[in-house]
């Protein structure tokens, strides 16, 4: 596959691209991370979710700790080509490291900011303490 587009790509001053991670079935946005040139690359290529986390400062493949891996149905870029969004099929049932289907289980209430969503494993069990 060509992957020669990467480089295309308008990427922010740390060399990352913002991506989007929507369930291709029901549309439901379940993450976003950041990506780099490479973790792009193996993720067109592989049809497995790679991203570079910001906060270990390394190239992950999503699921590769906790199993909850994510196959790659499709890859779309906005009109900038400064951002992804890839539709996945999520599987393990968890997006999100807390154990959570979406890492957008916050919600504004009246009452103020509520968890809300459901919890498909517990980290603790999976990472470790």
């Amino acid at each position: 596959m060509d992957t020669s587009f990467i480089d295309g790509l308008k990427y922010d001053a740390n060399s990352l691209i913002p991506c989007v991670a929507q369930d291709a079935e029901t549309g439901e946005v379940l993450m976003v991370a950041y990506m780099n040139k490479a973790s792009l690359k193996d993720t067109v290529e592989k049809k497995l979710a790679s991203y570079w986390s910001r906060s270990r400062q390394k190239y992950w493949v999503k699921g590769e700790s906790s199993g909850n891996t994510q196959e790659v149905k499709e890859i779309r870029f906005d009109c900038d080509k400064d951002c992804v969004l890839i539709k996945i099929k999520q599987n393990g049932g968890a997006a999100c490291h807390t154990g959570k289907r979406s890492c957008f289980f916050y919600k504004v209430t009246d009452e103020g900011l509520v968890e809300d969503g459901v919890q498909v494993f517990n980290p603790d069990d999976v990472y470790g303490k």
